[in-house]
């Protein structure tokens, strides 16, 4: 099976999709973050990597309705596509894998 590569930043990006499902748009995605993991991610690059997240085929995009708050633009909202949701299944699964080989006294 081909599995989706994935970096940090796109990993938590697509678990702040999933958790943020209808509203996830780039700077609900940029606050998410910054709350959950306390990084603070330029816009633009959350941005660029919805782009190459929708590229692989791991989100979807749609165009909300045009807002007068907002001058006129539509926010971009964001989804999770059945590949999407495999590799954070995926990338959760190779993580705990790891986990479950360190000892708890490792840590302490």
């Amino acid at each position: 099976m081909n599995r989706a590569s994935i970096g940090e930043l796109e990993e938590l990006i697509l678990l702040s999709i999933a958790s943020l499902i209808p509203e996830a748009y780039g700077y609900s995605i940029k606050t998410l973050i910054l709350k959950k993991a306390n990084r603070d991610i330029n816009l633009s690059a959350i941005h660029a990597s919805l782009h190459r997240l929708e590229k692989k085929g791991l989100v979807r995009s749609r165009f909300g309705e045009v807002s007068k708050k907002r001058g006129g633009k539509r926010k971009k909202y964001f989804d999770l596509t059945a590949i999407g949701k495999t590799a954070i299944q995926e990338s959760r699964e190779v993580r705990n894998s790891f986990w479950s080989l360190i000892s708890p006294s490792t840590l302490s």
